[in-house]
């Protein structure tokens, strides 16, 4: 299976199955595979570029053991912790975002999942910030019950964000308090309340090239179009605090290789991208046709400005 194999099948209507897709990810020049994976996000999105952003709105004290996080109550990360983010504060952000473009934000909670009095709570933030932005609105709240996604719906809430994290064969080595076949659940319940789903990964946590492989062919199994890539920053006090930094090469094949996998989906570059510096826009040129910008859960990301600058003259619109 060559790369202009691959982009026939792919312009026929026909999907890569995984083994070709290894082939291909395993034997392809990296300038070409991200050339041919660029020119399929401009066959298929042509320049539009999408932009979203996140709020911390309850940090820290999470009973769950993710072994990337630093808001696990499990490890002495050095964080700050609060039960849910000061309304003034939430609109600052909001309106910031809203001002320069962004499309969407997501209120995102540690935990779980939920609680029901919190939740009322943050019904009562998006309304404000409803009344003050145009932004359209989303959620990670972690595990869903079906009320839990009725609730968020008609707070407003029109798309879900679960990452599987991992690939379903790796997931245990990620997390052992809830189970990979969880979060695929909290993605059923999600959509079938009426929102569409944004999940992806996060690369860089020890998995091979055929895991990330296995995750792509997941996530569009399960139809997802909207699927945020995430590159591990080790974070002192977690016990993925020691593993090496990903390469950026194998960081712009992953990209490229999503795309051919997903090729209508945006593919969502998001936390960690920050540590190449301004080697990371080389991933809009490889794939990728969207960004989580501003700052992130527990890290610091770009400026907003110049992500909005240094995409802009890629061409790119939003």
């Amino acid at each position: 299976m060559t790369i202009h194999s691959c982009l026939q099948q792919i312009h026929d209507g026909g999907t890569l199955s995984y083994e070709s897709a290894l082939e291909v990810a395993r034997d392809s020049d990296l300038n070409e595979l991200c050339r041919e994976a660029d020119g399929l996000c401009h066959f298929f999105h042509a320049s539009s570029f999408d932009l979203c952003s996140i709020i911390n709105a309850r940090s820290g004290r999470c009973s769950e053991d993710c072994r990337y996080c630093a808001q696990s109550a499990l490890y002495p990360a050095a964080i700050d912790s609060y039960e849910q983010i000061e309304t003034a504060t939430a609109l600052e952000q909001a309106r910031e975002n809203d001002r320069a473009g962004v499309r969407r934000l997501s209120l995102v909670t540690a935990g779980r999942s939920v609680k029901n009095e919190q939740l009322e709570k943050l019904g009562q933030l998006y309304a404000e910030l409803g009344r003050e932005t145009g932004l359209l609105f989303c959620a990670s709240m972690g595990l869903l019950t079906r009320d839990k996604a009725e609730r968020l719906v008609a707070f407003g809430v029109r798309r879900y964000h679960c990452n599987l994290e991992s690939c379903r064969e790796y997931f245990p080595q990620v997390c052992t308090t809830h189970t990979w076949e969880e979060k695929v659940e909290t993605i059923r319940i999600a959509r079938a309340a009426g929102m569409d789903i944004c999940s992806g990964g996060i690369i860089g946590m020890g998995e091979t090239l055929e895991q990330r492989l296995q995750l792509a062919c997941e996530l569009r199994d399960l139809e997802v179009m909207s699927i945020p890539i995430n590159i591990l920053t080790p974070i002192a006090g977690t016990p993925f605090a020691e593993l090496e930094p990903i390469p950026f090469d194998e960081v712009l094949r992953t990209i490229a290789m999503f795309r051919f996998i997903n090729p209508r989906a945006v593919i969502r570059l998001a936390g960690g991208r920050n540590q190449f510096g301004t080697e990371q826009y080389q991933c809009f040129a490889a794939g990728a046709n969207g960004a989580i910008v501003g700052n992130y859960l527990t890290t610091a990301g770009n400026g907003l400005e110049q992500d909005l600058q240094a995409i802009g003259k890629m061409g790119f619109k939003f």
